[in-house]
């Protein structure tokens, strides 16, 4: 939006823009040299955006609680697959091939740090928010990299010392999704070591 651009940047505010308009010229249109037709035309777009923004926000508040109950039952889930596993490997006569037939052992990891590539996962958590997990294993931590529509380069938000990362920036444009590309490469001793990870993308929603 430029900056003498008299529209405001925010659904609230345009809104409250379309109605108040709607009501100042509505009361006297001849005055102003607009028509029935016009009014006419001016309610059925505002009456169109507040539709259109209610429905918006409901499916956001949607897709915020969706995840909510999501990570729940993820949690939930968990706790009953350890306390099942638990039970299993306490039997006599459990042995480590029992398990990786169950899937029940974590598998072992080589971590060469000239090699090493981090595994980013990201999960929008709406507004602009997107959080951001991996694994650091031996290392001190991730520098992570983001793009978003518009930028020329890939800009640094910072260093990741613990999983997961929040990307709290607010949306570029208020009510309007966007489109996020992250990368991430492993920290050691204050250097970047190994190679960058694959890129992510995330449609980030209002």
């Amino acid at each position: 939006m430029r900056k003498d651009d008299f529209i405001p940047a925010a659904d609230a505010d345009l809104l409250a823009l379309l109605n108040r308009a709607l009501r100042e010229l509505s009361a006297d249109l001849a005055a102003h040299g607009l028509t029935q037709e016009d009014a006419a035309e001016l309610k059925d777009v505002t009456d169109d955006f507040d539709a259109d923004t209610s429905a918006a926000f409901a499916v956001a508040a949607e897709a915020k609680a969706a995840t909510t109950r999501k990570n729940q039952s993820r949690k939930r889930a968990e706790a009953v697959l350890r306390r099942l596993s638990r039970q299993i490997k306490a039997r006599r006569g459990y042995t480590a091939s029992v398990g990786i037939g169950l899937g029940i052992v974590a598998p072992k990891h080589s971590f060469d740090l000239a090699t090493a590539k981090p595994q980013l996962t990201a999960i929008d958590q709406t507004g602009g928010a997107v959080q951001l997990t991996f694994v650091k294993y031996k290392t001190h931590g991730i520098n992570i990299y983001c793009k978003r529509e518009g930028d020329s380069d890939w800009v640094l938000l910072g260093r990741a010392m613990f999983s997961p990362f929040l990307d709290n920036r607010r949306l570029l444009q208020i009510g309007k999704a966007e489109l996020r590309r992250y990368t991430a490469v492993y920290v050691y001793k204050d250097q970047q070591v190994g190679q960058f990870s694959n890129e992510v993308e995330i449609s980030c929603a209002p």
